[in-house]
């Protein structure tokens, strides 16, 4: 039974689909049993040959099992759409898109922000290891573990600076409420002798009484402003010393110190890696913190050139300005109080301060008449 069925096999030719399964035919079913049949019960196919006229035939009818193989293989690629089969098949030419163009400026724009953020994150890693080394270095100096560079000279030039703006200052509020006070005094002059006029024109009998008096506090409205204007005048320029002149000075001063704590921070750290132990990595170590310390000794010398310089010039410049402001505000009190109007005018023509224009104040409802 079993020579009849492998010669059947070996004669019959099996159906496939498109999908390269075999058909559901029934006498396929049953052949496909028998075959299993055949399989169970025979040898091991891997180790023996399928002998076309069943076993112990002719050595002319023996079929290797690789030739099946082969032959299973090709009717399922007959079995398969030409679509199928030509995707199966690697691909042997490159595909060239119209894109492409586009693809390489994008990753050369890719490469450029790639470029970028790497700089970003090395100045980032930068200013984290010197605000923690000025940081280290801080805590030192304010536990008395670790040594500071000090310039005597120039530290006490810079306390004197220091102290001199806390004084102009106090003087600068105190002018600037006397300015207000005596702004207020003016006005309220101004006033009295708007009404003493309007009193002198409506009461006959105190007509000349009124008069006087209304004249007096004209007059010494009149002056008032004039010295308004100067002290305003005097006012105006200590603020511009104090605010501007010496405000730049000491942020100068600020920045000194800055580079001043980062100089002895990185020499600390060079100082302590030259007591350690000398190896290859240690002598690259130190080599790079003898670069950077050489870099923050050449930035601390030139920040304390520029506040020498331009302490010596505030200096200079305190002295002519507050020698002016303090001549004129002494002549423009003294002129007002003892009535000589005429000194008055003088002070402020020689020391170029304009009164307020002509019309400038509103005017009384008298004047507008």
């Amino acid at each position: 039974m079993a020579d009849s069925i492998m010669s059947k096999a070996a004669t019959m030719e099996i159906p496939i689909n498109s999908n390269g399964d075999t058909g559901t035919l029934p006498e396929d079913d049953s052949l496909e049993q028998d075959l299993q049949q055949v399989m169970v019960s025979g040898p091991n196919l891997n180790e023996t040959s399928i002998v076309s006229g069943g076993y112990g035939g002719p050595a002319g009818g023996i079929i290797p099992t690789s030739s099946i193989k082969d032959i299973r293989m090709k009717s399922r690629g007959a079995g398969l759409p030409k679509s199928a089969s030509a995707a199966s098949q690697p691909a042997q030419h490159t595909i060239q898109h119209p894109g492409s163009s586009n693809n390489n400026i994008g990753i050369s724009s890719e490469e450029v922000s790639r470029g970028v953020a790497v700089e970003k994150l090395d100045s980032v890693k930068k200013w984290g290891i010197n605000t923690y080394k000025c940081t280290r270095q801080m805590f030192s100096e304010r536990f008395g573990r670790g040594s500071r560079t000090v310039d005597l000279e120039l530290e006490a030039q810079i306390d004197v600076l220091r102290e001199t703006k806390n004084k102009y200052e106090i003087i600068l509020r105190l002018a600037t409420a006397l300015t207000s006070h005596f702004q207020s005094m003016v006005q309220t002059q101004q006033a009295l002798g708007d009404t003493f006029t309007e009193l002198s024109q409506k009461s006959p009998e105190l007509q000349d009484e009124f008069g006087y008096n209304a004249e007096t506090q004209k007059l010494l409205c009149k002056n008032g402003e004039a010295l308004l204007s100067a002290i305003n005048f005097f006012v105006s320029s200590v603020d511009t010393l104090v605010n501007k002149t010496m405000e730049d000075t000491l942020m100068t001063v600020k920045l000194y110190e800055n580079t001043r704590l980062e100089f002895d921070a990185y020499r600390s750290d060079l100082e302590e890696l030259s007591l350690g132990h000398r190896d290859a990595a240690a002598m690259v170590r130190i080599e790079m913190a003898q670069h950077d310390y050489q870099i923050h000794r050449d930035k601390y010398e030139r920040l304390r050139s520029d506040v020498m310089i331009k302490l010596k010039f505030l200096e200079e410049n305190k002295v002519k300005v507050m020698h002016k402001q303090l001549l004129l505000f002494h002549n423009a009190i003294s002129a007002y109080f003892a009535g000589n109007q005429e000194q008055l005018e003088q002070t402020l023509i020689q020391f170029n301060v304009k009164l307020k224009p002509p019309g400038s104040d509103k005017p009384s409802w008298l004047e507008e008449q």
